[in-house]
């Protein structure tokens, strides 16, 4: 019997996937609030209210439950990009991208950390690898659709102005923390317009000018 195997004896009543949650709901708090590096199976379980061991029936260990945590990061920005790609409005996606970085205390110390801590571990790094991709696919695809409307400019490809944006907002989120008194609400509002303005149609039909 491996290692995991005697780890995950005792099948913990309950329903799977909403402990699951829990248990990612709790990381993601110790994580906001004391960062990555503290984040162990035991304090996890401790905020959880529950034992080590019943964490390690759902997550052999860190780099599961880690991993399992970017993916539920991810989740959400597919369920945004999805909301916004069904309305055909980049305006939405960006704005609601800009909520998530001023609004949710909880959102940029969490991903920035996955972030950071990816570098130095593969199957970390290959989850936000795949799932940023989908994200950027996705992205290119309502920028592809704006450029055939006119919406959207048509002298830069789409995956160019994709790969844009996607750092513009990357960089709105990287600040934030440091200088939250910037994100007034009047200037998030501006912030969001300039982004806009840079893909908006040039010289007509979103033509070259």
């Amino acid at each position: 019997m491996t290692e995991r195997q005697v780890a995950r004896r005792g099948r913990p009543a309950g329903d799977r996937a909403a402990k699951r949650a829990e248990l990612l709901e709790a990381a993601t708090s110790v994580i906001a609030e004391q960062g990555y590096a503290n984040a162990s199976l035991r304090t996890v379980a401790r905020r959880a209210g529950c034992t080590t061991g019943a964490v390690t029936y759902y997550f052999a260990n860190k780099e599961e439950l880690v991993t399992a945590l970017a993916e539920s990061q991810f989740d959400g920005y597919d369920a945004m990009i999805e909301a916004a790609r069904a309305q055909t409005d980049v305006r939405a996606l960006v704005e609601r991208w800009l909520e998530l970085t001023t609004g949710d205390a909880r959102f940029w110390p969490v991903m920035s950390q996955l972030l950071t801590h990816a570098r130095y571990e593969p199957a970390l790094a290959a989850v936000i690898g795949r799932r940023y991709a989908r994200f950027r696919d996705l992205y290119t695809s309502m920028l592809a659709a704006g450029q055939e409307r006119g919406t959207v400019r048509a002298d830069i490809p789409a995956d160019l102005l994709a790969d844009q944006l996607s750092a513009i907002g990357d960089g709105w989120m990287l600040m934030f923390p440091f200088e939250p008194e910037r994100f007034t609400p009047g200037r998030v509002r501006a912030l969001l317009d300039a982004a806009l303005a840079l893909i908006a149609p040039v010289g007509g039909r979103g033509g070259s000018g």
